[in-house]
């Protein structure tokens, strides 16, 4: 384990860590609320905060946040009134995002292609003490937002109607999801990379999804899953040359595969024992409305 006497390194395996924690933690209200691609989105929009911060001789981090931010909250009020054409808005924000970005490096005195790619590909050498910092103030927001309000927020993802019948403030909820998801894909951009971040978001909440059952048991497997993906590629990345973000993505991908193949005989297994435990005369069940039968399962 040499890789450790190296400080990049230590500090490749700390901002790792991290993002394998915010990333499904996050991802998993993504899932729920069918917005799988919001993070590719908001990738987009960042890398306008990247070129900025060059530009502009500050951090790209923390300008990056800034552009995502307001990107989010944006996304966010073309769902609401966009209608019929909130998807040519959405698609001029995120190539907007991305060519402003691309120009805003260009033009910085400091810019470059290396930057760029960098900042898209994620690059374990260009992560800064400077960069943990913000990284460890970041993912401690996403983490007391995702684990602390995570009742709040299973509710809204599930059923935005029967959350607003219950007292819940809809709006303020989905905005802030969206907010975290901006900050997540801060964090993750130094390891994984800005075009590739969606990928960890919603891939291992995918794969936990395939041996869980409930809301609770989920968020901890995919955290898990994400974790263990984060630091085995940036780890296979030291030793192989090759680059973090697509080594990271491609381990997360190969884990679903595998929990998938290894669910599939569970669940008919878990469906043959329920035919045989129900005796042949008994009626069917009741239906439970989705929203409160989802919530009975949450165990949150």
């Amino acid at each position: 384990m040499e890789f450790l006497d190296y400080a990049f390194m230590q500090r490749a395996l700390l901002a790792a860590v991290l993002v394998g924690i915010t990333a499904p933690a996050i991802g998993i209200y993504l899932v729920q609320r069918r917005q799988a691609l919001m993070g590719d989105g908001i990738g987009h929009v960042a890398m306008t905060g990247v070129g900025l911060g060059f530009l502009l001789n500050t951090s790209p981090v923390w300008m990056a946040m800034g552009v995502s931010v307001v990107g989010a909250v944006m996304m966010e009020l073309i769902r609401w009134y966009g209608k019929t054409r909130g998807d040519i808005a959405l698609s001029m924000l995120f190539y907007g995002g991305m060519a402003g970005g691309v120009m805003f490096i260009n033009l910085a005195p400091t810019g470059s292609n290396a930057n760029l790619t960098s900042h898209l590909f994620g690059s374990l050498s260009t992560v800064s003490e400077s960069d943990v910092t913000a990284i460890c103030i970041l993912a401690a927001l996403v983490v007391l937002v995702t684990f602390g309000l995570r009742r709040q927020l299973f509710a809204v993802s599930q059923d935005e109607e029967f959350a607003r019948v219950t007292g819940l403030p809809v709006r303020a909820l989905n905005l802030l999801t969206a907010v975290t998801a901006a900050v997540t894909v801060t964090v993750a951009m130094r390891v994984v990379g800005l075009l590739l971040v969606s990928a960890l978001m919603v891939v291992p909440v995918a794969a936990a999804q395939q041996l869980t059952r409930s809301f609770a048991a989920t968020f901890a497997v995919a955290v898990a899953i994400g974790v263990s993906v984060t630091v085995g590629g940036t780890v296979t990345s030291y030793y192989q040359d090759v680059p973090p973000g697509a080594t990271i993505v491609l381990l997360t991908i190969g884990a679903f595969v595998a929990l998938t193949a290894l669910a599939t005989p569970l669940a008919r297994r878990r469906a043959r024992a329920a035919a045989a435990a129900q005796p042949g005369g008994d009626p069917a069940e009741c239906v439970i409305p989705a929203s409160r039968e989802a919530a009975g399962r949450a165990g949150v």
